[in-house]
């Protein structure tokens, strides 16, 4: 995945996993400071979680759900109602980030045919939003890099500017306003016609770990909301506890009409997403025949397997334990980022949010094969995103092992800005 076979490195043999670490088929262990692709919330091979799977299996390891239902899946269901704002109570299941968002596109495009209003079928994102790899979500994200090879087959979508900010950003208040008066534009024009607002709440994840403040969410929301525009949140990343808190949409006063979950859902262990609505959304599907309803589904829908799995992580997620590591990782990634700028001054723009901390390193993307090699080398598993290294490791990670991290990142990284600045 995401990978040019003819120039790549030779994928590195995984024995097994344990904690934060991952172990090669030498013995040699590697930090994990990207949980594997920010699934893995609890360390790897976590021994509750694969208990809750073997005890899962052994009883019903899956069901159509078309017609059935089953305990995993219900309790998993009222697990996560208990720590989401209302109206949110109403659940979807599929298999994928990318899926969890295609599911909430089409919702909110058949919600306003089924209300009767076919001029709304235009959607709102942000420029350099990241949404998975489906048509829908390709269209509705960033139109570079990943997705350029199709683009004639996406369909057209309104984007706004979006104010990336970081520790000591002095200009974000005006790059705040700057993207409101262009999102006020855009309503103007088009606000009528606009089925749903897409966004990555507090940070992008894929276009290089862009934060932006709580506050201009809120001030998005309002306005979109003016246009009775729906709201979908993409926490597929940024979900359990990620940002510091269970969900990032907990940091913005405003509640959307869709949330997507995946990625860290299960754990790590299994495939699971859920894409989330309101009870109003729910409802304008009822009727009597099929027409109105929502016509989608997968194989593999809320299986019983992952639903244990995801059961079992979210019962860790809440324990005081890990809530306490995660404030640890947050306070960890601020003080050594400090500590890591005064030491290569060239850094730009370090920037924590939650449990993820990030920076910039010029000229890194041209690097970064070498530079993943080189860290493989040091036993760090990481994947810089361009100019982008960042750092978001599994809540099991001790500060003192982290601080190591950082040591070890800081010694790579000299060198190569040296040869990077002609030193």
């Amino acid at each position: 995945p995401f990978t040019q076979e003819k120039t790549a490195l030779p994928p590195l043999p995984i024995l097994r996993g344990k904690g934060p670490y991952l172990y090669d088929e030498q013995g040699k262990a590697h930090l994990d400071l990207i949980s594997s692709w920010w699934v893995n919330l609890h360390g790897h091979s976590h021994p509750e979680i694969g208990d809750a799977i073997a005890q899962q299996a052994a009883q019903l390891e899956h069901v159509i759900f078309a017609g059935f239902t089953h305990e995993p899946a219900v309790a998993l269901c009222e697990g996560l109602s208990a720590l989401l704002p209302p109206p949110l109570g109403r659940f979807f299941f599929s298999d994928n980030g990318s899926t969890a968002v295609e599911v909430a596109l089409k919702m909110a495009y058949q919600y306003w045919q089924n209300q009767k209003e076919a001029a709304r079928t235009q959607f709102l994102s942000f420029e350099g939003g990241y949404h998975g790899d489906t048509f829908g979500a390709m269209a509705v994200g960033a139109r570079s890099g990943f997705h350029n090879t199709f683009e004639p087959l996406l369909f057209p979508v309104h984007t706004v500017p979006y104010p990336a900010t970081w520790e000591g950003d002095a200009q974000v208040l005006e790059k705040e306003q700057a993207c409101l008066q262009s999102l006020e534009t855009v309503l103007q024009i088009h606000g009528s016609h606009i089925a749903a607002l897409i966004l990555e709440p507090l940070i992008q994840g894929a276009s290089g770990m862009r934060a932006c403040r709580p506050e201009f969410l809120d001030q998005v929301i309002q306005r979109v909301r003016a246009w009775d525009i729906l709201v979908i949140f993409d926490e597929v990343m940024t979900g359990f506890g990620r940002t510091g808190t269970p969900f990032a949409l907990s940091q913005v006063q405003a509640v959307p009409d869709f949330l997507c979950l995946s990625k860290g859902l299960s754990g790590g262990f299994l495939p699971l997403a859920l894409t989330v609505t309101a009870a109003h959304i729910y409802e304008a599907f009822l009727d009597e025949g099929a027409e109105k309803a929502f016509l989608h589904g997968h194989s593999y829908t809320a299986n019983p397997l992952a639903c244990a799995a995801g059961l079992a992580s979210l019962n860790i997620l809440l324990r005081p334990a890990t809530q306490e590591a995660i404030q640890a990782i947050n306070q960890t990634h601020r003080d050594a980022l400090k500590a890591l700028q005064e030491q290569l001054p060239s850094l730009l723009r370090p920037r924590v949010v939650g449990t993820i901390g990030a920076f910039d390193v010029p000229g890194l993307g041209s690097q970064n094969t070498f530079f993943r090699k080189k860290a493989w080398e040091a036993g760090l598993l990481l994947r810089p995103l361009q100019d982008t290294l960042y750092l978001l490791p599994p809540y099991v990670l001790s500060p003192h092992d982290l601080h190591t991290a950082y040591g070890k990142i800081a010694q790579l990284l000299g060198p190569f800005l040296e040869k990077h600045e002609g030193r």
